[in-house]
């Protein structure tokens, strides 16, 4: 068997690249000025040499550096330094203002939607990759006090795949190769995409329409986009009741993934149509990203990041196609073209969207801009203030949940004339009518299949497509807790949305210990949550409406990790450790617990009728433009009440 390099890909020449020798299949042993300790040898290392005396830092294969008598350290020891959270945001930040001054312009739809505007989300997401990496690099104590250039590992693709738990959804990463890349390092023979990368099938499209417009839609007051259930959950209330007005609506199904699909209703007035079948499968090469190689650099904790060089691997974010959630360059001037054919034709003057930030949203915000229709965004999921990779909403009317989101949606805001109103959710006016008997039974049937005694008190936990490591770690914290909580306690575990129920295989399995079991992915917390005794999550919205319902919740992960920040409102326990677990769940009460309508409204304005009031908020803008009655205008300490229609802040 021949030898390969890193990411798997083998020399076209077959010779063994020097420095990346196949690991042998015994125990590595790291040395330096960090001690000594066994490790599996697999992947890279990072090697100190030398250059005419000056230090040069050379990437090997892990076989090399149990012989290596320099500082050396595995790329997964540097992968798992933690970083300052503000110190990423902030050389994210000047990467992304570079690259807008640099290279914004080199591509854009025909519409005159820049590649960087529309694809801001997944280029943020990748140059942050990038950014993490160097401040790792740089927080290790022999490469900071001799830092050098970096020699690359031939072969090595520059732009590969994290492991990620979701379905769909690519996560894209630099490698080392690619980060000594960006940094100017010679790479004659490395390709641009790890072995991984190139062999990825190509993402299947769950839409069925077969022609590219249908010539039956006719004249609609509004036209709606999603992608996924979540979009699909929060907008379909609202085109309802613009139903019952008398207002025409379509329902765009863009969703890739046939569990993200909207369900055809049975609602007269709601027309639903999917993409061309055949719109996020197109790859093909991004022009104007392929730069020669010039003297544009960027500032990153020291290192000058060739913009060119990024701009290039950037590239292999647009041509490859990701689905709804990352579609490719082609995928968006094809889907910019058949947007404009859909306005043109029925005249909306409203595009209704869940999701203005990533690629698509972006699109329609954009194309209902030229089109002269109203832009209304409908907040699907919590905030915070890092909730989001891009902090940019782009929709002249910001629905947003409660009171804290105003400040957040009025910073996010990029429309000159955005407003955001207070309207609560949508997708939350049907929890007053939830079953919580038929919620708990189906639990019990989970956890004691086949009539055996269920356990006398069940946990939920709403998960996110976390990685699998990240996953394990929650998982740990909350099976601990459950094992030393007070009381007969089981766990249904409700993965995401995007997430496989795969996922969870080890620990269902776990021997003995607390009961788990899976809910259908179907099904998910939503439809669990009010039989639960307790929900935990690190940042689900399910928790919202868990609180909404007086149902205790558990914001769950290490000191420093984001979560909803329920806790600060006093609608959840903060829960870092094993034993704060099981304190919070061996306090917990039968029944509802009961919590001021004031601390509720700060999270979600909950009173049963936000479809209603967004439908209004439409049909209203549409037929008289700028609202008149500005005393539902947010100003600095106003609080919404229950009689009116909620704050809005210009």
């Amino acid at each position: 068997m021949g030898l390969r390099a890193a990411d798997g890909s083998r020399p076209p020449d077959g010779r063994v690249p020097q420095g990346t020798a196949e690991p042998p299949p015994h125990q590595a042993t790291r040395r330096g000025e960090h001690g000594v300790s066994p490790r599996t040898t697999c992947g890279l290392g990072l090697v100190r040499s030398s250059n005419a005396g000056k230090p040069t830092w050379t990437l090997v294969g892990t076989g090399a550096l149990a012989h290596a008598r320099t500082d050396h350290i595995h790329t997964t020891d540097l992968e798992a330094t933690t970083v300052d959270k503000q110190v990423l945001r902030a050389g994210v930040e000047d990467v992304m203002a570079a690259l807008d001054h640099y290279g914004a312009k080199l591509a854009s739809t025909p519409g005159g939607a820049g590649w960087l505007h529309v694809q801001h989300v997944p280029v943020r997401r990748f140059v942050a990759e990038i950014v993490r990496k160097l401040l790792a690099l740089n927080s290790w104590a022999p490469f900071a006090s001799a830092p050098g250039p970096l020699i690359l590992a031939p072969y090595e693709g520059l732009v590969g795949l994290r492991s990620s738990s979701s379905r769909e959804y690519l996560a894209y990463t630099v490698t080392w190769s690619g980060v000594a890349y960006v940094l100017g390092a010679a790479a004659p023979h490395n390709p641009t995409r790890s072995a991984q990368l190139r062999n990825r099938a190509r993402t299947s499209t769950a839409n069925t329409e077969p022609r590219p417009l249908p010539s039956d839609l006719g004249r609609q007051d509004v036209l709606a986009l999603s992608w996924t259930s979540r979009h699909a959950a929060t907008l379909t209330p609202v085109l309802a009741e613009l139903a019952r007005g008398g207002q025409r609506s379509l329902l765009l199904d863009l969703a890739t993934d046939a569990a993200e699909r909207c369900s055809p209703g049975s609602v007269t007035g709601i027309e639903l149509r999917s993409a061309p079948n055949d719109l996020f499968t197109l790859s093909g090469t991004a022009e104007g990203l392929h730069r020669p190689d010039d003297e544009h650099v960027v500032q990153v904790g020291g290192y000058g990041v060739q913009l060119a060089r990024l701009v290039r691997l950037l590239s292999v974010l647009l041509e490859t196609s990701g689905g709804c959630t990352q579609p490719s360059w082609r995928t968006v001037v094809r889907a910019e073209s058949w947007l404009d054919d859909m306005l043109s034709t029925t005249r909306p003057h409203t595009v209704l969207l869940s999701n203005d930030t990533s690629p698509l949203g972006v699109l329609a915000a954009h194309a209902a801009e030229r089109h002269g229709a109203n832009s209304v965004h409908v907040q699907h999921g919590a905030w915070t203030a890092e909730s989001v990779a891009w902090p940019a909403l782009h929709s002249r009317d910001i629905i947003v949940m409660g009171e804290r989101d105003l400040v957040l949606g009025r910073g996010w805001a990029r429309h000159p004339e955005a407003e955001v109103h207070v309207l609560g959710q949508p997708r939350f006016d049907v929890l007053a009518g939830l079953s919580r008997q038929a919620q708990r039974r189906y639990l019990e049937k989970l956890l004691a299949p086949g009539g055996r005694r269920a356990p006398t008190r069940i946990a939920v936990w709403a998960c996110q497509p976390f990685n699998p490591g990240h996953l394990k770690s929650h998982a740990d914290l909350l099976l601990d807790g459950l094992a030393e909580a007070d009381g007969d306690w089981g766990l249904v575990i409700a993965p995401h949305p995007a997430q496989g129920a795969d996922a969870f295989n080890a620990l269902v399995k776990r021997d003995g210990g607390t009961p788990v079991a899976v809910a259908d992915p179907r099904v998910g917390a939503r439809g669990c949550l009010a039989g639960a005794d307790a929900i935990a999550s690190a940042y689900s919205t399910c928790g919202i409406e868990a609180a909404l319902l007086g149902i205790p919740v558990l914001e769950i992960g290490p000191p420093g990790e984001r979560t909803l920040g329920l806790t600060g409102h006093g609608l959840a326990t903060r829960c870092e450790a094993t034993g704060d677990v099981a304190e919070a769940l061996s306090g917990v009460r039968a029944g509802p617990v009961p919590i001021p309508r004031a601390s509720l409204d700060a999270v979600c304005r909950w009173r049963g009728d936000s479809a209603a009031r967004i439908a209004r908020l439409i049909t209203d803008r549409a037929t008289s433009g700028p609202r008149a009655d500005d005393s539902t205008h947010h100003t600095p300490g106003a609080t919404a009440s229950p009689e009116d229609e909620g704050a809005s802040v210009r």
